[in-house]
């Protein structure tokens, strides 16, 4: 049981690491500093950029609850 969970883990762990990355993927080293165009300017998210910030919220919340559930059944 516990080699499934840890399993589930990696594969959750890896689709984190996924989806963040082609979050960032249009944002430069002048966005991540501060600078870049839209200075101040509010920006809402639409689309695919909305859900995969869903889903970023999602898997993470998934990873928290197994893990928790991997340490009591392990503990």
């Amino acid at each position: 049981m516990e080699v499934y969970l840890y399993l589930a883990q990696i594969v959750l762990a890896i689709a984190i690491i996924a989806v963040v990355l082609i979050q960032l993927k249009d944002a430069g080293m002048s966005n991540m500093f501060g600078g870049g165009a839209d200075m101040g300017v509010y920006k809402t998210r639409r689309g695919v950029e909305k859900t995969l910030f869903n889903a970023t919220i999602i898997l993470s919340a998934i990873f928290m609850i197994l893990c928790v559930v991997t340490v009591l059944v392990a503990g």
